[in-house]
Parts: structure tokens; C-alpha cells; sequence
């Protein structure tokens, strides 16, 4: 059957669906490019399809925000026709054992930071920040997270005169429990402070595996809502970020003591993080954990792991991690040697190499190495023995209703230049 939208697009099969509807991959007809097809019943009872274009419309043109190409109406159906992306964060932290190690965690949160501020500038507040709403591009782009997920979304401000919403109590829980901020839970209204707690909140999921609020049984979803708020308000920062740097214990702190109306300082953040960035003297390169991981996974048998247990996996990407900072730290002491040299060249006898040499042949090396591992294609499908991400399609646990889809993608380096801020005054 060839069915298709707009006159442009044709649908090839479903890729996934839930509550709100179902997600078709399509192709346009014109230029072969694969999309997304979101289609919504005209008669659902809490429409919000029409809604989410009009938002991604507005913010269309930020890095990390995927493209409408087309809405519209046919027949029984609104239509939502989208850039295609990568896997969810969420799909990837399975992939990779339910653990990201810190250089991981830091070049993600980065970039989630940048997101939510993006939004934050353009009047809006996400209010459902989860992993499973962050997705990687495919492609040469397949090293930029993505936001996704507008339906719950909510004008904070007027965009001309910039007047804040009033401030509400006895609101309903909007979002996903696990990562709502405790305001949230005791039905404050949301605001731009909430996004950043539950963005701390995800960082530290990250990094310990699990939340101390997991896994609470109730009978009920307000009695599980209630246990959940309880467990997280008698939870301190400290605990929570025990054995972590301290700079994430200062990232909840800071979110947590913001007031309702008060815009948040992301470059003070920004530079909490990128402070432990270089002091762990990591390399902004993506290399991500599930980029090793697939790598070391597509290895001969005899060079594999005896199993796939995710503590070897864990250890063996902190070993190539290691390994990389020590050909970094030859090379910074190679050059060093070289500035020396240089001063006393003229008299250097000619059979004698210069060190400089020697430095640029390592450090080549060292990004040929990078360049070699990320351009390779990325995995289509996660292991046999993770049952729920084993499909192209998945659907996340914490919301029936989100749905990820992904194609095989391949990453790429692209240049970057980060630059460090000085903190706020206080």
C-alpha cells in the first residue's frame, strides 16, 4: 500500500506509537531523505499534537532541536512530519550498563544546559526533563543531543513585556515524578528553577546508576507520588552526591535555593562543570561511553571480553580513557621539552632530531585514534540481553507515552571551542 502525506511524503512502516498516537518512518518522496511521521486521532481526548508544532516552529533554527518539515490535517488524523533522530540518553544508558562514567556525564550535561537555556530564552519551561526526552542526532550530527517532547511544555513569561506568571499552589504533579523537583511534588507552580533541579537530578542518575527514590511500591500513583516526594526530601544533596565531585552537590544546592521568578545563572553552572572538565584533564572530543563500548563490542572473540558483564565493560573504557590522558600528557610534556630546545637550536648538532617532531607525531596520532573510532557507524540495536531497548522502537518506562525512535547513525568530530567563564559575583 503506498500511502502518503502531504503529496511529499510516503510511509514505510511504524516505528512506534502509544496514548497520544503512533510514529511511522516515512521517506520524502523527492530527495529519499527518512523523517519521522507523528499521526495523533483527530478526536483524542487531550489533542496536544498541534501544540507541539507550533512550539518546535518557534524554536525551530536552535542547535539540538529537531525540524518540522510539515503539519497538517488528513482524514481521521493530525500529522506531524519530523527530522529523524538517534537513540534516547535512556536508551544509551542501558546500552552502556545503566552507567555513564564522569567525562561522559559532564560533555552531556553541557550540552543539556544549552538546550534548556535555549528554551528558557524563547519564553517557554520544558517541565518533563528526563533522560528519554534527550535524543543524538544521526549522522554528522550524531554528536548533538537533542530536546524533544513539547506536549507538557508551558509559556512562563510574556515574550514583549516579559511579565512572569503568577505564582500557584496546589498545582497537580506535571512531569515524570522521578526527576520532579520538590516544588513540583508539594504543587507549587512550575518555573525556570524546576527544569535545572530535575536536570541535577538526571546528571546524578547518570552517575550512581540509580535514584535512592526507585523502586518505591504504593498502591496507588498519588500514594507512589507521595512516597516518592517524601524519600527525596529526606534524601540530602550531600548523600546524593556522596563520592561524586562536590561541584554536583553545588549544582542541586543552587537550583534549590533559586525563587520562583529568578533566572537562572547558566554560565555559573556551565562552568561547575566544565571546571571538573579540565581539572580530571579530559578532552572535549565525544567520545562517548556507548562509542567505546561499540567499539569494544565489535572486537574479534579473542580480543573481546570473556562476557559482556557491564562492570569489565565499565573497566575496560576507563583503561582506553586512561590510556588517551597519558598520550595527551606525553605530548603537553614533549612540547614543553621542545620551547626549551628551541633557545638553544642554533648550536644543535644536525644528526640530533628535533623534539618537536616527536611531539607532533603523537599528538597526530592521538587524534587519529579519535577520528578513527567515531567515524566508524554506530550500533542499530542494543544486545539480546537487554530486552527492553532490543527494537528500533522504545518506549520509555517512566512514560508509556514518549517513544524514541532511531536509525544506524555514524559520529563524527566536528570542531569545538569551549571557553571558561568566571563565576557570578555574589
Amino acid at each position: 500500500m503506498d500511502l502518503r502525506i502531504g503529496g511529499k511524503y510516503r510511509i514505510s512502516r511504524k516505528i512506534g506509537g502509544g496514548s497520544f498516537g503512533e510514529i511511522y518512518l516515512g521517506t520524502n518522496i523527492s530527495t529519499n531523505e527518512e523523517v519521522a511521521i507523528k499521526l495523533e486521532p483527530a478526536k483524542a481526548i487531550h489533542p496536544q499534537l498541534l501544540f507541539e508544532s507550533k512550539l518546535y516552529k518557534i524554536f525551530q533554527g536552535g542547535i539540538g532541536i529537531p525540524a518540522v518539515k510539515w503539519f497538517g490535517f488528513d482524514g481521521d488524523y493530525n500529522i506531524m512530519v519530523m527530522d529523524l533522530l538517534g537513540p534516547s540518553l535512556e536508551d544509551l544508558f542501558n546500552y552502556c550498563g545503566r552507567k555513564f562514567s564522569l567525562k561522559t556525564v559532564l560533555m552531556l550535561g553541557d550540552q543539556m544546559l544549552r538546550r534548556i537555556e535555549f528554551i528558557h530564552s524563547n519564553n517557554f519551561i520544558h517541565r518533563d526533563i528526563k533522560p528519554d526526552n534527550f535524543l543524538m542526532g544521526i549522522g554528522k550530527r550524531g554528536h548533538v543531543v537533542n530536546l524533544i517532547d513539547f506536549g507538557l511544555a508551558k509559556r512562563y513569561r510574556d515574550p514583549k513585556t516579559h511579565q512572569h506568571i503568577p505564582y500557584r499552589e496546589h498545582k497537580n504533579l506535571t512531569g515524570t515524578a522521578r526527576y520532579a523537583s520538590l516544588n513540583t511534588h508539594q504543587g507549587i507552580e512550575q518555573s525556570r528553577r524546576d527544569d535545572l533541579e530535575s536536570l541535577g537530578y538526571v546528571l546524578m542518575y547518570f552517575n550512581r546508576g540509580s535514584l535512592p527514590w526507585q523502586g518505591l511500591k504504593a498502591y496507588t500513583k498519588r500514594d507512589k507520588y507521595e512516597k516518592i516526594c517524601d524519600k527525596k526530601a529526606q534524601t540530602k544533596i550531600d548523600t546524593l552526591c556522596q563520592g561524586f565531585p562536590s561541584e554536583f552537590a553545588t549544582f542541586l544546592n543552587y537550583t534549590r535555593f533559586l525563587k520562583f521568578e529568578d533566572k537562572p545563572d547558566f554560565l555559573y553552572l556551565r562552568k561547575l562543570l566544565r571546571e571538573m572538565f579540565v581539572r580530571e584533564g579530559y578532552r572535549y572530543d565525544y567520545m562517548f561511553d556507548w562509542v567505546i563500548v561499540r567499539k569494544l563490542r565489535e572486537k574479534p572473540p579473542l580480543e573481546r571480553p570473556l562476557s559482556n558483564d557491564n562492570k569489565q565493560i565499565q573497566q575496560q573504557i576507563q583503561q582506553q580513557q586512561q590510556a588517551q590522558q597519558q598520550l595527551q600528557q606525553q605530548a603537553q610534556q614533549q612540547q614543553q621539552q621542545t620551547t626549551t630546545t628551541t633557545t638553544t637550536s642554533s648550536s644543535q648538532p644536525s644528526n640530533v632530531k628535533n623534539i618537536s617532531t616527536v611531539s607532533n607525531i603523537a599528538t597526530t596520532t592521538t587524534d587519529e585514534q579519535f577520528r578513527q573510532l567515531l567515524s566508524t557507524p554506530s550500533y542499530n540495536n542494543v544486545d539480546s540481553d537487554q530486552s527492553p531497548q532490543q527494537t528500533t522502537t522504545t518506549t520509555s518506562s517512566s512514560n508509556p507515552n514518549q517513544t524514541t525512535f532511531y536509525r544506524q547513525n555514524k559520529v563524527v568530530v566536528p570542531q569545538s571551542s569551549s571557553t571558561t567563564t568566571k563565576p557570578p559575583a555574589k
